[in-house]
């Protein structure tokens, strides 16, 4: 098979970079009038192309292409984990959602599974799996660019325009930017404000964790232009003032380490320690600088007195920020160990936000999935990462960033960003589909490196 509409190897590169667009082109279209029902058609489109995609290679197979590994297996009881409790009634789990927040939380906790099984499906070959990488980087340097002009050049005041398409179409309700999430900007305290880098996903957190994955596709040591790409990725990776994104980097820094035996990642780990807690500390010094609006500064004056004991040092562990993350995990995990059945799908994160319904579990990837699936749903979910993680570890640069990527997913819905899990679980299933066929053909999964 050829690539082709029967073999869309196509509709990966164009969610690869639609994907990272998709945020900075729904809210200009919300900008120039496309509301409701319209403009949420426009936005499906991602969901339509990869599950046109998935249905394509059905076509072009003839046939349900068998689980050919504990992978596979563990994926698929992961799916049913998550179908079943979206057809179990709310009010058998003690659940509130809506139906509307169940199709949602469906469409979120299902999403690597349908990427890990498109890229089974594609069979990519070393040319094709090099042209994807290739596009990625190419993805993550517009990003890097485009954030950092923003960041420098384009006004707050211009970006509040926009918050209409958080509140009013997404259904997100923020309060203390004027309609924008409050992580658009990093306080210092006293109604000073700096700008965070947020890029085409007008989130700090998603272009973060972009940029962090993308990092482990350059190859540093093989290419001239790696090292300025590389670069170019990091200082945009510092700009968006993501804690947690850097300890991702070093974590799968030390993974690669590891798994290559080679001491030059861990070098790069020690440097990545050392640059990012100084440009943390002295973030003021380097970032653009912005300022609240009177009602803005009103509110933030209100949750000060309300959190007294909370700092405004981002080194510091009592870090509002900080705090707030660890709480999250703390009352979800609480949540999850009170209830192990779960409370069904939509009944956590965002997706519990947006429809307005007690939120049981927020941001960490697992605490939110315990809730929603159980917790045996969640350990399955654990149990397939676990898997994915072992038959790729060959490929050391996509092992690497899957294990930063499930690190981070200890205080971030990481699954919840589609980019992320279309990318790293895709390109992890068409790994474990080529090492698959090479144990067939005695040939060995090291074959499998990035060209």
């Amino acid at each position: 098979m050829t690539m082709s509409l029967r073999r869309p190897v196509w509709a990966l590169h164009v969610l690869v970079v639609g994907l990272a667009l998709h945020n900075l082109v729904m809210s200009q279209l919300y900008r120039a009038g496309m509301h409701g029902a319209a403009l949420s058609v426009v936005a499906a489109w991602k969901d339509v192309l990869l599950l046109g995609s998935l249905v394509a290679l059905l076509v072009a197979y003839g046939r349900v292409p068998r689980p050919s590994s504990l992978v596979d297996w563990l994926a698929l009881a992961f799916a049913g984990f998550v179908v079943l409790y979206a057809v179990i009634p709310q009010s058998v789990l003690g659940g509130g959602a809506t139906h509307r927040g169940v199709l949602y939380a469906l469409r979120h906790d299902l999403l690597p599974v349908e990427a890990h099984f498109l890229g089974r499906g594609l069979r990519l070959t070393t040319a094709e799996r090099s042209s994807v990488c290739r596009t990625v980087l190419a993805t993550a340097a517009g990003v890097a660019a485009v954030g950092i002009l923003d960041v420098y050049l384009v006004s707050l005041g211009w970006w509040r325009q926009s918050a209409g398409w958080f509140s009013a179409q997404l259904g997100l309700v923020y309060n203390g930017l004027s309609g924008l999430p409050e992580n658009f900007v990093f306080n210092e305290g006293g109604g000073v404000i700096y700008r965070r880098l947020t890029s085409t996903f007008l989130s700090p957190l998603a272009t973060s964790y972009l940029l962090l994955v993308a990092l482990f596709f350059v190859p540093l040591r093989r290419r001239r232009w790696a090292p300025p790409l590389a670069a170019l990725l990091f200082v945009a990776l510092l700009l968006t003032h993501t804690r947690a994104a850097l300890l991702g980097l070093v974590v799968g820094l030390l993974v690669l380490a590891a798994l290559r035996r080679s001491a030059f990642p861990l070098v790069l780990a020690v440097g990545v320690v050392v640059i990012g807690f100084a440009f943390v500390k002295v973030y003021g010094h380097v970032a653009p600088r912005a300022h609240f609006t009177r009602a803005e500064l009103k509110i933030q004056e209100d949750n000060a007195r309300l959190h007294p004991e909370t700092s405004n040092d981002a080194t510091s562990a009592n870090e509002s920020s900080t705090s707030e993350h660890f709480r999250s995990f703390r009352d979800g995990a609480r949540s999850a160990i009170h209830h192990p059945w779960g409370f069904g799908l939509g009944n956590a994160g965002v997706t519990a936000a947006r429809t307005h319904v007690t939120i049981e579990a927020g941001e960490s990837t697992y605490t939110e999935l315990a809730v929603e699936t159980g917790v045996l749903g969640s350990l399955v979910f654990v149990a397939w990462s676990l898997a994915l993680f072992a038959r790729v570890r060959r490929v050391a640069w996509l092992a690497a960033a899957l294990a930063a990527v499930l690190f981070v997913g200890l205080q971030t819905d990481v699954i919840g960003i589609p980019w992320v899990a279309v990318v790293v679980w895709a390109l992890a299933g068409s790994v474990v589909a080529a090492g698959a066929r090479g144990a067939r053909a005695g040939a060995p999964v090291t074959s499998l490196r990035q060209e």
